[in-house]
């Protein structure tokens, strides 16, 4: 019943704000049978806090997946650890039963916010979520097996399982690579190969950006050296997107001192970023070179005989025999990052199944006629202009001083894309807008934080993508 598990988790996330998913609802252990579920929280005091304040929620994501009324699903919440028979036992409640905080849908909530909504379910010191720290393979998505090995990416691999070991030679690492090329693969198969290889290593895992939300959950509540303590107790930090920290002096400041602790101990750590060390801006000199003091590698885009390598690895983890004049096809005209070709694979996948017929030439042509074709690769003008008519504006605009909210968008949308699909440098692309280096990884770095939010902006600015995206594959294949 893993997979209901994952259905409600699903539902959940749509109904509750990010925030509160990932500080009440990750850390959960669950067990789901037809009639309801029993759902093992990290301690009492979350297990407490979801029995008052979401039982109505939890049932209601559940009622869809179990084919139940809402107030007919059972749900049973009980702490690690806590013997079975002094488990606090739920008992279902009726459907009109309103939870004491409002949880209406609200996917991006700021930092700030998700504190105030999490300060109104307390008053005392809140721990940090068991879900940043792993201890069971089954936890984590990717692994070195699934991960495609080529020119571009062999040194960061290497050094990668290096750091898995326990007595390797690379303590630190540090991968930087654009969106979409394996950073949080590779990160998240360090994580697998530790905990099956046993023993008692204790792995945080987290981006920057939920840090950063701990961090300020734990000053609310006045929990700052449980916080650190918390992070005394790891013996690897993986950590993904530190380019989040730039310009906030406080976070840095958090981020070295549990950095120095970990790494004065012999601990490991793997840090990743869409940006290279020397392009960081506004972040101090000793948590760069903490950063730094282990091997720094970066992935670069993988070659064609790698992306073919990796849609028959995706084709057969669907058990679909995918033939090798499409998978020629595919990897000849895909050559942007590596979620665009698994995008296309399924979408080529589930419109065969939806025709009943089998993968064929012509239905790969007509599903990447819906994909940029990064092969020929936009130019920079190409991008410019889909930009300017997406958003409504001139290249006067772009480049002027102006601060309008369309304006900024778009030239962020304007940086993100000539990073991603030229080979132009961080200042080269400034040039173009009058503008320094360090303002496009601003720029890039606020863009890339919008798309990872699922809000109606980062929904609006996801769309525009994908449209200039396709629009610029069209223009090149033209």
């Amino acid at each position: 019943m893993q997979d209901k598990w994952a259905e409600i988790s699903v539902n959940l996330k749509k109904m509750l704000k990010s925030g509160l998913f990932k500080v009440w609802i990750a850390p959960l252990h669950a067990t789901v049978d037809t009639q309801g579920m029993r759902l093992v929280a990290p301690n009492a005091y979350v297990a407490n806090r979801l029995e008052s304040m979401m039982l109505t929620t939890l049932q209601e994501a559940a009622a869809p997946v179990l084919g139940l009324e809402p107030g007919h699903v059972k749900v049973h919440i009980e702490a690690a650890g806590q013997d079975a028979q002094a488990s606090t036992a739920v008992e279902h409640k009726s459907a009109e039963q309103k939870p004491a905080v409002e949880l209406a849908p609200s996917k991006a909530p700021s930092v700030l916010a998700t504190v105030a909504a999490d300060s109104v379910l307390q008053q005392a010191s809140l721990p940090l979520p068991a879900a940043t720290v792993y201890r069971s393979s089954q936890n984590w998505r990717f692994s070195f097996a699934d991960f495609v090995v080529g020119p571009t990416n062999n040194m960061a691999v290497a050094a990668a399982q290096d750091v898995s070991r326990k007595y390797g030679c690379v303590r630190t690492l540090f991968v930087n690579s654009a969106s979409g090329l394996g950073k949080t693969h590779l990160a998240q198969a360090v994580g697998r190969a530790i905990s099956e290889e046993g023993g008692n290593a204790r792995v945080g895992y987290l981006t920057a950006e939920e840090f950063a939300s701990r961090f300020v959950t734990a000053l609310r509540a006045q929990d700052i050296e449980g916080f650190k303590a918390r992070f005394r107790e790891l013996d690897v930090l993986l950590m993904e997107d530190v380019h989040f920290f730039q310009g906030k002096e406080k976070m840095q400041d958090m981020a070295l001192a549990v950095v120095k602790n970990l790494q004065a101990k012999g601990g490991r750590a793997i840090f990743t970023s869409s940006f290279s060390p020397r392009e960081l801006q506004r972040v101090d000199s000793q948590l760069v070179s903490h950063f730094c003091s282990g091997i720094l590698t970066d992935m670069g885009r993988p070659t064609k005989d790698m992306r073919c390598d990796i849609l028959g690895q995706k084709a057969r983890s669907f058990q679909v025999l995918l033939p090798d004049s499409v998978c020629e096809l595919l990897a000849s005209r895909l050559s942007g990052d590596v979620r665009q070709m698994e995008s296309c694979l399924n979408s080529l996948i589930f419109k065969a199944r939806l025709l009943n017929c089998g993968l064929n030439l012509d239905l790969a042509m007509e599903v990447l006629s819906q994909y940029a074709d990064v092969a020929c690769g936009p130019d920079f003008s190409t991008i410019l202009r889909l930009v300017c008519e997406s958003y409504g504006l001139n290249e006067r605009q772009l480049s002027s001083k102006s601060r309008r909210k369309e304006c900024v968008t778009g030239r962020n949308t304007a940086f993100y894309l000539a990073r991603k699909h030229t080979e132009m440098t961080l200042e080269e692309i400034g040039e173009k807008f009058n503008r320094r280096h360090s303002t496009v990884i601003k720029g890039i770095t606020s863009l890339e934080r919008e798309l990872s939010k699922e809000s109606t902006e980062g929904r609006r600015i996801a769309r525009a993508v994908t449209l200039i995206e396709r629009n610029a594959g069209l223009g090149a294949r033209a």
